[in-house]
């Protein structure tokens, strides 16, 4: 009996500690779910849906739609809106050499109108544009690449060969080389200006990347093999002449100076580098974040992290995290309650508003929100658009672990952004004919 009574008294205790709390919803309605008009900073958001769609959108806080663009790609992976009023947005070419994810090919910058007025295209034997881009305040574009390298080029520079696979097939392709991160900037004539590549930075010191630090098979065999470090942001930041990379799978961002082409920061994981404590399966040792994306400069010496927390030995979830980099210290973050109402173990982006609150792209619930410096949501939206459906409920199944309406990035604009100026955004229509949650939702001030 003394037996009973004392599992009883556990039960409590871990129930009021937090232990045993979860949040699950089968079914969940899209849409817009809460909006904070008072605390919210307001204006359009921008997303193109990744899943079997090429239209990109731009709606406002009530989830109308505003303006569309129709392009002849699916996103790679995403689209900004520009100063200009066009888009800048990546595509995905239908014949790739290399069938990893993120993979994409072209950068098209296109009008109002749905005009191309210029385009990029990487996608040759030896290179393909991957994931990011972003456009220079001189009007010259930075591009991610990938670029091949032979295993006997890998193992010359330094790879322990057993830890190569053979041959790995995935998504649909066999892969027997590695594919190398790089970044080039071009001219709007398409002429390279400038290029940084991971391959003339490889070793094992504190400004070099570490060839045999290797993410378990686990995690995907293309990225335990033959996409070693796979980045996933290139930004260009003015006021320090600096370029901004991260590095899902080494768990860490890096600034290369401009000039020089040298690496002058990093932060995340200092194992990838021989420094500090390594995780284990049940301790995070001295790693901050764990296969981390969008991250993005918000002034002041300061970083801003999507962490999504993927295979973190504590266990997973997701979180924003920002950096001081005079300190290196996490100076702010927030994470939901519950890892099920905000995780995304792939993807995903963060974006500083002028206000100071947060826009958030969760990207594998196609989940879109706002939240305040004092944590609390004011703004929360589900993408009903699934490939080339319109559903007003997201259900069980229709995809495992990633929704069908998956967005890599969206970004919120200003009504006062200097692109949407001048621009008729009266037509408002319906995404869809669904229930708007959002006007019977009790918001509290």
């Amino acid at each position: 009996m003394k037996k009973i009574y004392w599992f009883i008294f556990a039960f409590i205790i871990a129930m009021s500690s937090g232990f045993v709390f979860s949040y699950e919803a089968i079914v969940g309605p899209t849409g817009v779910l809460k909006y904070n008009s008072e605390r919210s900073y307001g204006g359009y958001t921008l997303f193109a849906p990744m899943m079997n769609n090429k239209t990109t959108y731009l709606i406002d806080m009530e989830g109308n739609l505003v303006h569309k663009w129709e392009s002849a790609y699916t996103p790679g992976a995403y689209a900004m809106l520009l100063a200009n009023g066009n888009l800048l947005r990546g595509g995905v070419m239908e014949k790739k050499p290399a069938a990893i994810g993120g993979a994409g090919g072209i950068v098209q910058e296109i009008e109002w109108d749905g005009r191309v007025v210029w385009e990029y295209k990487m996608n040759s034997a030896k290179e393909i544009h991957h994931h990011c881009f972003d456009r220079m305040p001189n009007g010259n574009t930075l591009i991610l690449g990938w670029e091949a390298k032979s295993i006997d080029e890998v193992i010359a520079k330094g790879r322990d060969p057993r830890t190569i696979p053979l041959e790995v097939h995935d998504m649909g392709q066999y892969h027997n080389e590695f594919w190398m991160d790089f970044v080039r900037e071009v001219d709007k004539n398409g002429k390279t200006v400038w290029e940084w590549h991971v391959w003339d930075h490889i070793g094992t010191g504190p400004n070099q990347l570490d060839i045999n630090y290797i993410l378990p098979e686990k995690i995907g065999p293309n990225y335990a093999g033959f996409d070693w470090s796979h980045f996933n942001v290139v930004e260009y930041i003015p006021e320090m002449d600096m370029v901004l990379l991260n590095s899902r799978n080494l768990s860490e961002f890096y600034l290369v100076d401009h000039k020089t082409g040298k690496m002058v920061y990093r932060w995340g994981n200092p194992s990838a580098y021989g420094q500090g404590k390594k995780p284990s399966w049940y301790d995070n040792g001295d790693q901050k974040v764990f296969g981390s994306h969008g991250v993005s400069y918000i002034g002041k010496d300061r970083f801003m992290i999507f962490d999504n927390g993927s295979e973190r030995a504590e266990g997973n979830r997701s979180g924003i995290v920002i950096v001081d980099r005079k300190t290196n210290q996490i100076v702010w973050e927030y994470s939901a309650t519950t890892s099920q109402s905000f995780y995304s173990f792939r993807q995903g982006y963060v974006q500083m508003l002028p206000n100071g609150n947060i826009h958030v792209t969760s990207t594998n619930s196609g989940h879109l929100f706002e939240v305040t410096e004092d944590k609390k949501i004011v703004w929360d939206y589900i993408s009903p658009v699934f490939g080339k459906e319109l559903k007003c409920y997201a259900e069980d199944g229709d995809m495992p672990n990633m929704m069908n309406n998956m967005i890599h990035r969206s970004y919120r604009y200003g009504a006062d952004y200097p692109g949407l100026k001048n621009r008729d955004l009266t037509q408002k229509t319906p995404l869809t004919e669904c229930p708007e949650f959002f006007k019977i939702y009790k918001i509290e001030k």
